[in-house]
C-alpha cells in the first residue's frame, strides 16, 4: 500500500499539471489529486505528441492544470491559472460565468448547461450539484476523461485552439447501461490571457450531441433488468 508521502509525490510530479505542490492549498478531498489512470489513457491514445516547450504543449498543459484546479481546489485565490477578478467562462455563446460561479457549479455543470427548454434537456445541469455531477461522470468513465489539444491557431494574448475529449463508458450514465465503447467529441476554444499567461476569458464551443450520443447509447438499466426469463416460455 502506498504511503501518504508516496501518493503526494506522484501527484506533485504530474507531467501535465502544475501548481499541485503548495502545502497551503485548500484541497477538496484533503490532498493533491492523482491522475495516473487518465494520464495512461492520454499517453496511449493521444493523436498528437507536441514538442516540449511548444505553444501547443503549453496550451494543453495550461488547460489540464486549470481543470485540475477547478475540480480540486476549493478557494479561488489558490488558482494560479486564471485572473480571479477578470475571469469569465463562455460556453456555446451562453452568458459568461465568473470564477466563483464556475467553481460553485463545477466544470461539468458549467460546460453542460444549456438554454434548451426543459423537455429537450437530456442532462439537467441545474439539478446537479458539483459533487453529483462529478460522481456521475466518474462512474460512467472510470478511467477518466482524457483531453488533448489537436491544433493551435494563434498565440497569446488570444489563443484559439481545437481539442479532443474522450473516455470509455465502462459504467452506467443516468440510468443507461455501460457499453464499454469509446465516447469522444471535438470542440473549439478561445483563451484570452494576461501578461502572466493567466486566463481572463475562456470560450468553448462544442456539440453536446457528440458526447451524449455515446453516453445514452446503452439500454436503460431498468428495462434490461426487468425482462422476465420465463416470459417466452421454456
Amino acid at each position: 500500500m502506498s504511503t501518504m508521502e508516496e501518493v503526494a509525490g506522484r501527484a506533485i510530479r504530474d507531467l501535465y499539471r502544475s501548481y499541485m505542490e503548495d502545502g497551503n492549498i485548500q484541497w477538496r478531498h484533503g490532498g493533491p489529486p492523482i491522475y495516473d489512470q487518465v494520464n495512461e489513457l492520454f499517453e496511449r491514445e493521444r493523436t498528437k505528441v507536441w514538442p516540449k516547450g511548444s505553444l501547443e504543449e503549453t496550451v494543453q498543459n495550461a488547460i489540464k492544470t486549470w481543470e485540475m484546479e477547478l475540480s480540486n481546489k476549493t478557494c479561488i485565490q489558490d488558482f494560479k491559472t486564471i485572473n480571479p477578478e477578470k475571469f469569465k467562462l463562455f460556453v456555446n455563446g451562453r452568458e459568461g460565468l465568473s470564477a466563483e460561479e464556475t467553481l460553485q457549479v463545477g466544470s461539468y455543470n458549467a460546460v453542460l448547461k444549456t438554454s434548451l427548454p426543459k423537455e429537450f434537456q437530456i442532462y439537467e445541469a441545474d439539478k446537479e450539484s458539483f459533487e453529483s455531477s462529478h460522481d456521475i461522470f466518474r462512474s460512467a468513465l472510470p478511467r477518466g476523461f482524457a483531453w488533448e489539444v489537436v491544433s493551435v491557431y494563434s498565440g497569446p494574448p488570444v489563443i484559439a485552439f481545437k481539442y479532443r475529449h474522450w473516455g470509455y463508458m465502462e459504467g452506467p450514465f443516468k440510468g443507461h447501461a455501460p457499453t464499454g465503447e469509446k465516447v469522444e467529441f471535438y470542440g473549439l476554444g478561445v483563451l484570452k490571457v494576461d501578461e502572466s499567461l493567466r486566463a481572463e476569458e475562456v470560450e468553448i464551443y462544442y456539440d453536446p450531441g457528440e458526447l451524449f450520443g455515446g453516453l445514452f447509447k446503452g439500454p436503460l438499466i431498468s428495462e434490461s433488468s426487468n425482462i422476465c426469463p420465463f416470459s417466452k416460455g421454456a
